[in-house]
């Protein structure tokens, strides 16, 4: 980044600032952790490294990002290497002081003003820099390339459009990718992409999300969820509307509701956002549900729609499901994360949307682990037929837990870039 570009962009922000923290307070109406920390993404509170630096700064932007850095996360935690890790959004946030409270410390990433983020990494002092999946800022970049810390884009993913995007924005590209050592990108495609806009040594390593599992302690705490959800009655099935978009809830429930088979199982439905939980929850009721809240101390046994109101948990969520329907692939948004299901032997159900993860939906499709359904109604035919075959729907399983196993290793092969 020049000079003027520098000082050009600084100036923006500071004009800006005002504007930023007004949207935080504006959408912190609806979710009231908007409102925390500020301090930290002004860096009035810096990070503390106790020992002079860090030895890992991991940014992962939200949710799916916080989840899919943790074979990372436990790697550097086991040989006692010093981890910050920042996030942008509160739900990010939460998952990660859930997830890695014990391993590493948790922050907001600052503002992208180049003054701050230099003055957030010379608190850190970080000694590699990992960028999840295609987070790249000017401000980031520029600061990290002045400090000279080490920096690669991991579990990278760059998508036609952006692509595009990136191209139309040339030099200021080329010099955000200049500060980059490396970048390891899901797959051939996303690597071709990020060849094509200038980056350098990019390798693909596959998908960091193939690697996750389910540890004994995850399992056991599924197990009491499904207890809770279920009224008691732990063996009554249910399946899973996983991270769904605005809209996709409604027209979920306006299927099931004329389902002739919708009482032979509990729908648990998971909102993405939980400044919606409250609205969803009113929308099942609308329709006439027996609706309970995951939240709720006591659920009732002839519950028909429980709302999972709750973070970090969807993985706990799927553990015993019998199906899943995947949010986000019919509010043609791209879809949410469907190796997560299958990694413990759930079929999905998938909408027309999967951009998000296109190579792995049309993988997952041909190893049979799902399949693609043409709208909402679809989708809840689709679980309700698993349902009704059950040797069917445990081949599907069996198909889901073999499709994941299949592409594992990923944190191995990116670890090896970093050495």
């Amino acid at each position: 980044m020049s000079l003027w570009f520098r000082l050009l962009y600084s100036l923006l922000w500071i004009a800006a600032l005002p504007v930023a923290l007004a949207r935080l307070l504006w959408r912190s109406r609806r979710n009231p952790d908007y409102r925390k920390h500020w301090s930290e993404r002004l860096t009035f509170d810096l990070p503390n490294p106790h020992l002079g630096h860090f030895d890992v700064w991991l940014h992962a932007v939200s949710v799916g990002e916080a989840r899919a850095a943790a074979p990372l996360v436990r790697h550097f935690a086991r040989r006692n290497q010093r981890i910050i890790i920042t996030c942008t959004t509160p739900t990010g946030r939460t998952t990660c002081a859930e997830l890695y409270a014990n391993q590493a410390q948790i922050a907001y990433l600052p503002f992208d003003a180049p003054f701050l983020m230099r003055r957030f990494l010379r608190a850190a002092k970080p000694k590699l820099g990992l960028l999840m999946e295609t987070e790249l800022w000017p401000g980031t970049c520029d600061a990290a390339k002045a400090l000279g810390v080490p920096m690669w884009l991991i579990n990278a993913r760059l998508s036609e459009r952006s692509a595009r995007g990136y191209g139309r924005a040339g030099s200021l590209t080329r010099s955000m990718l200049a500060c980059l050592d490396g970048v390891a990108a899901q797959t051939r495609a996303h690597a071709d992409r990020f060849g094509a806009i200038g980056a350098q040594n990019v390798h693909v390593v596959g998908n960091l999300k193939f690697d996750l599992s389910l540890p004994s302690e995850l399992q056991q705490r599924a197990d009491a969820l499904t207890e809770l959800m279920t009224g008691g009655h732990a063996a009554r099935p249910y399946w899973v509307a996983g991270a769904t978009r605005q809209g996709e809830e409604v027209a979920l429930l306006k299927a099931l509701k004329v389902h002739p088979l919708r009482e032979a199982a509990l729908a648990v439905i998971v909102p993405r956002h939980p400044e919606r939980w409250a609205e969803v929850v009113e929308a099942s009721r609308k329709f006439g549900f027996r609706t309970a809240r995951r939240s709720d101390p006591i659920i009732a046994a002839d519950t028909e729609v429980l709302i999972g109101d709750s973070m970090g948990e969807l993985l706990i969520y799927y553990a015993n499901a019998k199906a899943c329907v995947m949010g986000g692939t019919f509010a043609g948004t791209g879809g949410q994360n469907l190796i997560e299901p299958c990694s413990v032997g759930v079929p999905v159900a998938l909408g027309p949307s999967v951009f998000n993860f296109q190579q792995a939906a049309d993988e997952a499709i041909a190893a049979g682990a799902a399949i693609r359904v043409p709208d909402a109604r679809g989708g809840v035919d689709a679980v309700y037929e698993w349902l009704h075959d059950e040797s069917w729907r445990k081949l599907a399983s069996v198909r889901a837990r073999a499709f994941v196993a299949q592409h594992r290793g990923a944190t191995e092969r990116t670890l090896a870039l970093l050495q």
